[in-house]
């Protein structure tokens, strides 16, 4: 009769192992809101490229590309299925804002720039899949809360 091994529990994390993780999930965090920011930005910035007078849609991709990476690594750093709003809601506040009129009449994405609709609409979408993939998706080993 061959010999079982009985397998041995992994030790419980250190009080200092808890508060790095605690840590290096909230850095995590702050970097997907500040990611959040700044795509908001860079595409609201690309929105308005033109080659040959004509508007190009660089900033579609470009905003698709990153609300994926942003909500991957969201979910990736901060362990939680909830994350890819870390970035998303400073993405849609940015959105929001750039649609409204200022005091003195400026508007960063007009209604006649089809570039910049089609950037909200498909950065929109893109975050909203990600919530719903990661949502339903399997844990993968981590406590969600």
């Amino acid at each position: 009769m061959p010999l079982v091994e009985h397998e041995v529990p992994p030790p419980s994390p250190s009080q200092v192992q808890r508060l790095l993780d605690a840590a290096l999930r909230v850095a995590g965090g702050v970097v997907s809101v500040v990611g959040g920011v700044l795509a908001a930005l860079l595409g609201l910035g690309l929105s308005t490229v033109r080659a040959g007078g004509h508007l190009v849609g660089v900033s579609v991709p470009v905003t698709i590309g990153a609300a994926i990476a942003l909500g991957w690594f969201a979910y990736a750093t901060v362990g939680r299925k909830w994350a890819v709003a870390l970035p998303a809601l400073p993405w849609f506040a940015l959105m929001a804002l750039a649609a409204v009129r200022t005091a003195e009449g400026d508007l960063l994405v007009a209604g006649d720039n089809w570039v910049g609709l089609a950037m909200i609409t498909c950065g929109a979408m893109t975050f909203a899949v990600m919530a719903f993939r990661q949502i339903l998706g399997p844990t993968q080993g981590r406590h969600d809360g």
